[in-house]
């Protein structure tokens, strides 16, 4: 199983009218709830409209940019890419916006630290 990235820019739901808002609202927990009984859910949510924190090497923290590229993201864990686009196309259709998928690389050191991680301490699908 894979895990695939499912996000929308930040702006790509600046042509929604606020009024439709609840109804977009609706259709994306629609999805999700489908996901979830599905098997698939990783994760979903949309980055705030305020600037990121940048934290240097050093832990400084500066005051970076508002969000320009992702602006809604998805994580599904499913057994191919063309079932991660058909979840793309759901989500789609449901934010009114297009969806860029990407796969998540495999990390077989990491999948062996969260196997060896506490209960509760483990994210879905480990």
């Amino acid at each position: 199983m894979t895990q695939y990235l499912i996000s929308s820019n930040a702006h790509a739901m600046d042509h929604i009218a606020d009024e439709d808002m609840p109804a977009v609202a609706k259709a994306a927990h629609a999805v999700v709830e489908e996901a979830l009984h599905a098997g698939v859910y990783v994760l979903a949510g949309g980055l705030e409209d305020e600037r990121a924190s940048i934290v240097g090497t050093d832990g400084a923290v500066t005051e970076g940019p508002y969000p320009d590229f992702v602006g809604g993201l998805t994580v599904v864990e499913v057994g191919s890419r063309a079932e991660a686009l058909e979840w793309a196309a759901k989500i789609a259709v449901a934010c009114r916006c297009a969806q860029e998928v990407r796969a998540i690389g495999h990390d077989p050191q990491l999948d062996a630290m969260l196997r060896e991680a506490p209960e509760g301490r483990r994210p879905g699908g480990v």
